[in-house]
């Protein structure tokens, strides 16, 4: 499965950090910009779904398929 974040829709709500600290963070020099890894193993899929539902401006998409 593939991640994306639109860094222009973002305005750092965090609630995909919450859903998902495993796949996404705030950047520890830069604390509002959101870091993602892309690619993150089908063992995440759940909490990266939860990331999607959960982002207020739809920022987070996922893209099918297995890792």
């Amino acid at each position: 499965m593939k991640v994306h974040v639109d860094m222009a829709l973002c305005e750092s709500h965090g609630q995909c950090v919450f859903a998902a600290p495993d796949v996404f963070a705030f950047d520890d020099e830069e604390e509002e910009e959101l870091v993602y890894e892309p690619s993150p193993g089908p063992g995440r899929r759940a909490a990266v779904e939860q990331a999607v539902l959960s982002c207020p401006v739809r920022a987070v998409a996922l893209d099918g398929g297995a890792g």
